[in-house]
């Protein structure tokens, strides 16, 4: 029975092994159709279902600026990403905008399509209908998650 022993933990590690789970956000898959490469597959399918339909609608035909770039002129002090735990003054520069750049653009509609959201996108969203709400109030927005969803 002790001979035993060494053979079933091998056996139980390696399965262990083959099981781990993946670390790290959701990646899409690019997918190209039609010449045009889609940051996914259910860009794809809403592209082709606008097409059937003879839908017009430009794929990331617009980038909306959400919040204009500034300037930083105080000391913001935080911490590095090099894993020393080292404090920088991050302060003191100019600020990036904050864009946002909608799957399919028409003069009446928007559709994001969004399977899986990273952890910045619910706050983007929310800034781009507050942007819709106050500058582009003719459009209707739409948020298709799957292929059921986009033939709707």
């Amino acid at each position: 029975m002790n001979l035993l022993w060494p053979t079933i933990w091998n056996q139980t590690m390696i399965t262990m092994k083959k099981y781990k789970r993946k670390k790290g956000p959701v990646r899409a898959k690019k997918v190209s159709f039609d010449g045009i490469t889609f940051a996914s597959g259910l860009e794809k399918y809403m592209y082709q279902v606008l097409k059937k339909n003879k839908i017009h609608a430009v794929y990331e035909g617009a980038t909306f600026v959400l919040q204009e770039d500034f300037n930083f002129k105080i000391d913001s002090y935080e911490r590095q990403a090099n894993g020393k735990g080292d404090m920088v003054n991050r302060g003191q520069k100019k600020i990036q905008s904050i864009k946002y750049t909608p799957d399919f653009v028409s003069s009446s509609f928007i559709i994001e399509c969004k399977g899986r959201a990273n952890e910045s996108f619910p706050m983007r969203w929310k800034m781009f209908k507050k942007y819709v709400n106050h500058k582009l109030k003719h459009v209707t927005l739409y948020k298709p998650q799957n292929q059921k969803e986009c033939d709707k």
